[in-house]
């Protein structure tokens, strides 16, 4: 089995098609679909339904995605290692981070900007998401290292700190939160299922004897920001998130107890995988940023 084969199957899996996969590859389209029909050929099952609208992988295909990205990662850190030792000052290649939605939103984009002005060579890609799905993508091979919400307890994965945010309850403009709370329709917004952040919020709750508070599943921040204003319910997150939003001037934003009031953010990586010189800038330059919003508050 062509080790490049799986890398070109990797690439039309986590872009979702030939086209994608090759712009990504940097080759032509036929060469893609070249590989992948050789290595369909050498497993004897077919790996993609094919349509008008691109590829599905097959149930073949999901159970050999792992192992792909287990031996891509591997190749990739075999010439990342030998690329850093003859020239430790090159920060080049493709890396892929994931973050939580309100990090992406909030802390990423001065960082992103800096570390593209400064490592131009670095091909740098951002998928956002819950913790829980940041964390399984990681310990996967499907990204090289993800911002999430401590603390990270797999021990397959090493999670280092790089910021921590003031966590706030905000609601519209008018009573405060804790006389929302003896409302029987109280309703509580947050992210789906897998947000760190909806479990902290469901753990404040529950120590407020607060059980009957219907939470509201909404797919994005500016989602959840917008239903509060709306007087749909009230939302557990971090204060830098809401008072950058537009809507800020229609909130009302409360302190919280401890524990519930403090969330660390930690970049979190697989412990087994090769630390390259792009993801060791990438982790300065993620701390750096969080220190200087600090400094400027």
């Amino acid at each position: 089995m062509d080790s490049t084969d799986l890398a070109f199957f990797v690439a039309v899996v986590e872009e979702g098609g030939v086209t994608a996969a090759a712009r990504r590859l940097n080759c032509v389209q036929s060469n893609v679909t070249a590989r992948i029909r050789a290595l369909e050929a050498e497993l004897g099952v077919a790996l993609f339904h094919r349509n008008g609208r691109g590829v599905q992988p097959t149930r073949a295909a999901q159970s050999l995605l792992p192992h792909a990205r287990r031996t891509a990662s591997a190749l990739a850190d075999a010439r990342a290692a030998v690329r850093d030792l003859l020239d430790p000052g090159l920060v080049q290649g493709r890396l892929a981070i994931g973050s939580m939605e309100t990090t992406a939103a909030v802390r990423l984009p001065a960082v992103l900007a800096a570390y593209h002005r400064d490592f131009p060579q670095v091909e740098l890609a951002l998928e956002t998401g819950s913790t829980g799905s940041l964390l399984a993508a990681v310990a996967s091979f499907g990204l090289d290292a993800a911002l999430v919400a401590g603390p990270v307890e797999d021990p397959a994965l090493q999670a280092e700190p790089v910021g921590t945010e003031e966590m706030i309850m905000a609601t519209a403009a008018g009573p405060g939160w804790t006389e929302l709370l003896s409302r029987p329709g109280l309703a509580a917004l947050s992210f789906r299922r897998g947000c760190s952040y909806r479990e902290r919020l469901a753990g404040l709750l529950a120590s407020l004897d607060a059980r009957h508070a219907r939470i509201q599943e909404f797919g994005t921040l500016e989602g959840i920001i917008g239903g509060v204003a709306a007087g749909i319910g009230v939302a557990l997150l971090p204060r830098a998130a809401v008072e950058g939003s537009r809507l800020a001037h229609a909130l009302a934003l409360h302190p919280v107890p401890e524990p519930w009031n403090m969330a660390t953010t930690v970049l979190v990586r697989r412990r087994d995988a090769l630390v390259t010189a792009a993801l060791a800038r990438f982790a300065d330059y993620a701390r750096i940023g969080w220190a200087e919003e600090r400094a400027a508050a």
